[in-house]
């Protein structure tokens, strides 16, 4: 039987739910998801078998406007994946204008073919559905296809997988088909961190903040996982530790829930917070921590 193997971007607007779809067509939780915008810091996979075909999707950082380097970086990163794949879906939350895709074809400019999934379609009635699709089919000898999805309810993720797979190359798989993603370990747990903190402390604080996982190790059945939030101010150190120690209790907790379902076993997080002052434009800094591509605007 012949095979069918390729790497599909993930590629939209900040917060236009690309890491939930990865997460939702793989079954598992891989990559973090927030409500607020640019939670997405650098590219990930997520393995995804459907029938003769092996798909790598690749999460991406959202297209945004270049602002601090980490910014520029995220950008750049976005930028590469569109530029190393075979396939783009591009994620239009069904309450955007066609400003966003339009910026989008003129990035693209026809060098990678895409699929339109117009997400997040059970927040609206079908006229504003219908409406939104119209707008897009202006553009239809742009696109290989047109998909709504509703990820919560799974709507259109058969559909959208079947032409995935149309789009793809004949070629061996790439990673075997146990795989549900190359990323590192640490690396997912490091965003899953991340997550806690954007769920629980509000306003810049996140923006500024990341997290290096210092060690893993598995000690009796165990995960005992040892990282460092980073802050760029000593204000607010007080506000990701809380009052008590109340909020980074809750940081670890979902965090560690997250791991755990994850691994299929127990684990024990330790947390500790340094302040690194302006972390966010030390290139060098950057680069010790993981963003190898990031350099000076």
């Amino acid at each position: 039987m012949s095979t069918k193997a390729g790497f599909v971007s993930l590629i939209g607007r900040p917060n236009a739910g690309k890491s939930t779809l990865m997460n939702s067509l793989l079954g598992e939780k891989i990559a973090m998801v927030s409500q607020k915008a640019n939670a997405t810091r650098k590219r990930s996979n997520a393995i995804v078998m459907h029938e003769d075909t092996q798909i790598i999707f690749v999460d991406t950082p959202g297209l945004h406007e270049k602002e601090k380097i980490l910014n520029q970086y995220m950008l750049d990163e976005a930028l590469k994946a569109m530029g190393d794949c075979d396939l783009i879906v591009y994620l239009a939350p069904v309450t955007d204008g066609i400003e966003h895709y339009e910026k989008f074809l003129k990035i693209n400019n026809g060098k990678v073919k895409h699929i339109i999934v117009i997400s997040k379609i059970d927040q609206v009635k079908q006229e504003k559905l219908f409406k939104c699709i119209n707008a897009y089919n202006q553009f239809s000898e742009h696109f290989e296809a047109l998909i709504p999805v509703a990820i919560p309810k799974k709507v259109g993720h058969v559909d959208l997988l079947n032409t995935i797979a149309k789009n793809l190359p004949d070629s061996p798989f790439l990673f075997d088909p146990e795989d549900l993603t190359s990323e590192l370990v640490r690396d997912i747990y490091a965003g899953f961190i991340r997550e806690g903190i954007f769920e629980n402390v509000s306003d810049e604080v996140p923006y500024e903040s990341d997290v290096i996982i210092d060690s893993i190790e598995e000690d009796n059945g165990i995960d005992r996982i040892y990282a460092t939030i980073i802050i760029e101010k000593e204000s607010q150190k007080g506000i990701i530790i809380g009052k008590g120690g109340d909020c980074i209790k809750r940081i670890g907790k979902s965090a560690r829930e997250k791991v755990e379902r994850l691994s299929g076993q127990k684990a024990y997080l330790q947390l500790q917070v340094t302040v690194k002052k302006g972390w966010t434009k030390d290139v060098n800094f950057l680069k010790e921590i993981g963003y190898s591509n990031a350099q000076d605007k």
